[in-house]
């Protein structure tokens, strides 16, 4: 391609959007540099939603170990190792990485363990080597970073970043948030043993899912043990020997052995001399970009969760290899960000894909609800009270499906199938047609046949 700078593409970031588009862009031809501070893979693989499935699967094996019982088996002597764990989740991730590094370097793509920050709308200079280097196309893809409030003693609060990282478990712990993250590691940590607090400040946890599935999910956390407390938050953290002592909004004290905040990420955006391009940021402080993920400045773009539209991992790598289309296979792709499945490693873990039920009312005006929630078949000889819930909302003028959202087992697994149908507009009818899977709580989805209507009608 072009011989007037250094690469054809530099690339800020080696997270999952900023590998594909790398990568992509030099199947093209494209001559790609990457540069990434910390390891390569990005929040996902190293400090993100891999390791933190490996540890809700170590979490659940408790009550695995308890349902055995019901079927027969006699668990023996059993005992936990948060050390082991520890190990063995760094042995994975390291293997991930190494992965990581030879497909970009299998792609020809060259990689600069470095910072890097621009100098100019064609200069970046990498921090580690103490030089510059030129491209004529620049992505950033930075990710985000977790945000911590300001208070009395948040230097003593930990993130989901140091969580994977605990020399010890403590015994008691605080989980501060009301998002997937907050409520994905209070599960785990009370799944392990850790005597867990959730604290959130609003009226109710997962802000932005449909309601009914908040309110399901509320129902079955302190079923767990979890001890859920909304609309509260601390407002002070005190150091008492090895452990911390927090002061909440109702003047109740909680003496933990950690204090965890997931209270929302942060566009990584800090130091990278984006002001000094002119590259303009949203009101979020997220990278402003076009459909085409490119920013106002025409040579510079920017893809995944620094540029806040939608914060998954399968959307950064969708719009890194878009971009890469885009701008090196003269194929001018647009990312649809309207419907995204998605699934909330919860304990029991949820599912959605579409419009919550609020949302398509607003959007359609009068739909048909389909909803049930019922105790799981294994749950009959577990003896545990844990529901299933699901939900199907759907447009009454059309019947197309608008959303589909649960809560239960396998949840994650089941939505990504249902995501297909949602995606293409399957409709009622068509959801109907489909032949039941029997024995399977999946099965409910497509033998839904009564409308759920409030008590007053």
């Amino acid at each position: 391609m072009t011989h007037a700078y250094d690469y054809d593409l530099f690339v800020i970031g080696a997270g999952s959007g900023g590998v594909r588009a790398s990568r992509i862009a030099s199947s093209h031809g494209a001559k790609v540099a990457v540069a990434e501070e910390y390891r390569v893979g990005g929040t996902c693989v190293i400090r993100g939603c891999v390791p933190k499935k490996l540890f809700v699967y170590a979490s659940s094996f408790a009550e695995e170990f308890e349902d055995a019982e019901g079927f027969g088996w006699t668990v023996g002597e059993r005992s936990f190792s948060w050390e082991k764990l520890i190990a063995n989740k760094d042995k994975e991730i390291d293997r991930l990485n190494g992965i990581y590094i030879r497909n970009l370097q299998n792609s020809k793509v060259e990689i600069f363990q470095s910072r890097a920050y621009l100098k100019d709308a064609h200069t970046v200079h990498l921090v580690a080597e103490g030089r510059d280097v030129t491209a004529d196309k620049i992505l950033i893809a930075t990710g985000g970073t977790p945000f911590k409030p300001v208070i009395p003693g948040i230097e003593f609060a930990i993130t989901s970043n140091e969580a994977f990282h605990l020399k010890t478990l403590p015994k008691r712990g605080i989980v501060v948030g009301g998002g997937y993250i907050a409520v994905e590691f209070a599960g785990i940590f009370n799944g392990l043993g850790v005597e867990t607090s959730l604290l959130y400040r609003g009226e109710k946890i997962l802000r932005g899912f449909d309601e009914d599935l908040r309110d399901a999910l509320t129902d079955e956390l302190p079923k767990k043990g979890l001890d859920l407390r909304v609309k509260s938050d601390i407002v002070s953290i005190v150091r008492k020997g090895a452990n911390l002592v927090a002061t909440l909004t109702d003047g109740s004290v909680i003496e933990a052995g950690f204090i965890m905040y997931a209270t929302g990420r942060a566009p990584n955006v800090v130091g990278l001399g984006l002001d000094a391009v002119g590259v303009k940021l949203n009101a979020k402080g997220a990278v402003a970009v076009d459909p085409y993920s490119q920013t106002n400045v025409p040579n510079i773009y920017a893809v995944g969760d620094v540029t806040d539209r939608a914060a998954l991992t399968p959307i950064a790598i969708r719009e890194g290899q878009a971009f890469a289309e885009t701008v090196f296979n003269n194929n001018p792709i647009a990312v649809d960000h309207s419907i995204i499945a998605t699934a909330v490693f919860s304990q029991p873990e949820l599912g959605t894909i579409g419009l919550s039920e609020a949302d398509a009312r607003a959007k359609y005006g009068e739909l048909d609800i389909y909803k049930t929630s019922f105790r799981a078949m294994k749950h009959t000889m577990t003896g545990r009270q844990e529901k299933t819930f699901m939900k199907l909302v759907v447009d009454t003028a059309s019947q197309r499906v608008l959303g589909v959202h649960l809560m239960g087992p396998s949840s994650g697994e089941i939505i990504q199938a249902i995501a297909i149908a949602v995606t293409m507009g399957a409709t009622k009818k068509q959801f109907d047609q489909a032949v039941a899977v029997h024995p399977t709580a999946a099965e409910e989805l497509v033998t839904l046949k009564e409308k759920w209507r409030p008590a007053a009608e």
